[in-house]
């Protein structure tokens, strides 16, 4: 894999922190956008993990099974401080699959021959 990997680590880094920083630790936003915060988090996921050229349906699965457990494990940890929410993890489904609908679009560009 190399180096193409170095983005989708650091985005996974960067999910973990963000989704499992304690409430205490999350700063105050305008209503929404923690939703906005989840789509774009897994749209990256997803756009960095096919730039890594990892395989798409172990990367789908992947991301979908992180959705859910994230989500549960928010709720479950106690002293994290917050709250699972359902609505999150759609919103996150949403952005892997607007991830995945980006990362094929640029495949295919790139695909096209000049001219065409």
């Amino acid at each position: 894999m190399g180096p193409r990997i170095l983005p989708f680590v650091v985005a996974v880094s960067l999910s973990v922190i963000v989704l499992f920083t304690p409430a205490s630790g999350v700063p105050t936003a305008p209503p929404g956008t923690d939703k906005v915060v989840h789509f774009v988090l897994f749209a990256l996921l997803m756009g960095t993990g096919r730039y890594a050229r990892l395989p798409s349906g172990p990367l789908l699965t992947g991301l979908l099974g992180y959705a859910a457990v994230s989500e549960a494990l928010q709720w479950l940890i106690t002293g994290l401080h917050r709250s699972g929410d359902v609505l999150d993890a759609l919103v996150d489904v949403a952005g892997v699959g607007f991830g995945a609908l980006v990362a094929r679009s640029l495949t295919r560009k790139r695909r096209t021959p000049l001219g065409e």
